[in-house]
């Protein structure tokens, strides 16, 4: 390799040192040396080119008498070698062959090997000698303490750069060891046997939301709060008995499962000084391995249940046409009213019942729509009231939600009916107040909560109660309710956290906040359906919202209309009479117009899945039709 200009001006300052100097590796092999020690030695240039060995280094002084007369060339050698792979820090005089006296200071190096620095000190022993000769007021003793002072602080010095040396090389591996901890996505940190932080790598609020960030000489409960510190105090405890564990737990402020594995802090068997602990998001994962557990259910439902969906969900969709026109009666009876209300209710409930058929063979599609919570849940008050006992009333409070929001009302329906089912059994005894509170969360989240007047979740239901078939009902109970109440959630993106308050029990639902959006303009609608009453219902629903309608029952009427102009949107079932389906007209189109298709058929459905273009899921009425037409063209 090339010498550069770097190398040679280092060298050239190590020349001008009146000291010799010479550098090993921790392979005894030469790395740097000066002129000096070029010409103390009276070494060949073979000697004092890196690389050189240090064992022929010390047989050539060996050989010419620098250690004056060796009866054993090879074993002195060897032992000075031997020396060399034990390399310590020391200090020491000798006088040489040629009766000049030299020091030599020699300092292991962190990275191995070590540097050695020869000084001649004739003259100073010289000057020494004339001093004692000459200095009779002088006493030898302490002339003699004084020479032993200044070789002990030569070999304090030597010592002394070693140990700087060492400290550099511990605070560049601790600056290393802080920056990789930083980077991970973990929270690590390190507490004490009093539960006090001595370190941390400040990611503690991005693995829990909410938790504080400079927690070092805080305690964990300050640093996590209360709640999650009880979590996981068991676990630690044994811990710092000596057991190494990993615990799950849910925070609940965030909603994310944390997995957190504890490490004793120890040399030796018995108690540890601290815990090293490790915290991970594994929100993921957990609802991963959640998926993967239903997947052989799911696949056996939708065999089951995929003819029958199909011709219950085209019913379905003509009850909720015919209700939807029923409602926009004028002048109809109260009693009209609520009897329409509880049964679109009923109706959208099957559409319900479709949908968790469906999700056991794939997951479930949305259908959001524009709905006033108030009007969403006075409905639900108007279905669940006959299911009530005489002593348990309902009460519904909303809050901050009067502009419509984007939501799919089915499963959010059933899921609050479940509930009040659920604090309907736990108030079977006394009677007591069902109350239902919905208020926005930072213009983050809408939140709702069901509560009641029961005896509370006991200990293994607030743990196990989201968990399919956990029921502290008996036989009496299927395990299933709060476990579709979770999944429904999840699916929506939001949270749901179990707990108990001095009255009973309380279930809080967190759901995205999406304002609706605004109604479509008014459009000309090509309808294909081979159903007549299907396309007869989904025509009045469009012409309720001002749309002009053209109808088609196959997809060669529609293509043959397709010629007419200011057509804005096609909407076509999937399935059709013919050869021909609705995907098939839809490949057809292409990017000439807006295309939307209807279908009873599951999520996973193969065909469903090669559709080029949004897809509305049957049963649906006007209020889930409006929202997909005003919504964003693909």
């Amino acid at each position: 390799m090339a010498e550069s200009a770097h190398d040679r001006l280092t060298q050239a300052g190590l020349n001008l040192i009146a000291q010799a100097l010479s550098i090993f590796d921790s392979d005894l092999r030469l790395a740097v040396s000066n002129a000096p020690y070029k010409e103390m030695f009276n070494l060949p240039d073979s000697l004092t080119q890196p690389g050189a060995s240090f064992e022929d280094t010390v047989r050539y002084l060996v050989q010419h008498g620098e250690y004056g007369v060796v009866a054993d060339i090879e074993t002195a050698v060897r032992d000075r070698v031997e020396t060399a792979r034990a390399f310590a820090p020391h200090y020491l005089e000798r006088t040489r062959a040629n009766g000049r006296t030299i020091s030599v200071e020699g300092a292991p190096l962190p990275q191995g090997g070590w540097i050695a620095v020869y000084t001649d000190i004739t003259e100073i022993k010289r000057q020494e000698t004339l001093l004692r000769a000459r200095s009779e007021e002088l006493s030898g003793q302490v002339l003699d303490h004084a020479e032993a002072l200044g070789a002990a602080n030569r070999a304090l010095g030597a010592t002394n750069a070693a140990l700087q040396e060492t400290q550099r090389q511990l605070t560049a591996t601790e600056a290393r060891t802080r920056q990789v901890t930083e980077m991970m996505p973990a929270h690590i940190a390190h507490v004490d046997r009093d539960f006090i932080y001595t370190f941390s790598n400040h990611k503690l609020p991005t693995v829990m939301p909410g938790s504080q960030n400079d927690v070092i000489g805080r305690r964990v409960s300050e640093g996590l709060g209360a709640a999650t510190f009880d979590k996981i105090r068991p676990a630690l405890e044994r811990a710092l008995k000596g057991e190494a564990n990993v615990i799950e737990i849910t925070h609940d402020p965030s909603g994310r499962r944390i997995r957190i594995a504890l490490t004793p802090d120890r040399d030796k068997d018995g108690p540890a000084n601290g815990v090293f602990v490790l915290s991970t998001d594994v929100t993921a994962e957990t609802q991963a391995r959640a998926a993967l557990a239903h997947t052989t259910k799911r696949e056996l439902a939708a065999k089951l249940s995929s003819g029958l969906a199909h011709d219950f969900a085209n019913l379905l969709t003509i009850i909720l046409g015919l209700q939807g026109r029923l409602e926009r009666m004028e002048g109809l009876p109260e009693d009209a009213q609520d009897a329409i209300r509880a049964t679109l209710g009923a109706a959208r409930r099957g559409g319900t019942l479709l949908d968790r058929l469906a999700m056991i063979s794939g997951p479930r599609e949305l259908r959001p729509q524009a709905v006033i919570l108030a009007d969403l849940f006075d409905d639900l008050a108007a279905m669940a009231g006959p299911t009530l006992r005489e002593t348990v009333s309902l009460e519904i409070a909303i809050d901050g939600l009067d502009s419509p929001v984007l939501l799919d009302p089915g499963p959010l329906q059933d899921s609050i009916l479940n509930l009040i089912l659920n604090a309907n059994d736990a108030m079977r005894d006394r009677g007591g107040l069902i109350r239902i509170a919905g208020h926005p969360v930072r213009d983050t989240w809408i939140e709702i909560s069901v509560s009641d007047e029961g005896d509370g979740f006991s200990p293994a239901a607030l743990h196990q109660g989201l968990d399919p078939f956990f029921t502290t009902k008996g036989s009496e109970g299927s395990g299933l309710g709060l476990s579709m109440v979770y999944d429904q959630t999840k699916l929506a993106g939001g949270t749901v956290r179990l707990s108990n308050t001095p009255e009973g029990a309380r279930v809080t639902l967190r759901l995205p906040l999406r304002p609706a959006a605004e109604t479509a303009k008014p459009l000309l609608v090509l309808l294909v359906e081979d159903d007549e009453d299907i396309r007869s219902t989904t025509r009045e629903m469009l012409r309720a919202m001002d749309h002009t309608v053209i109808e088609a029952r196959n997809v060669t009427e529609a293509l043959a209309l397709m010629a007419l102009p200011d057509i804005s949107l096609v909407l076509s079932d999937i399935q059709l009479a013919g050869s021909r389906t609705g995907v098939d007209l839809a490949q057809a189109i292409g990017d000439q117009m807006r295309v939307i298709l209807m279908t009873s058929l599951p999520p996973g459905d193969a065909l469903r899945l090669t559709a080029p273009c949004p897809v509305i899921q049957k049963p649906f009425d006007a209020a889930q039709l409006a929202a997909l037409l005003a919504g964003p063209k693909p």
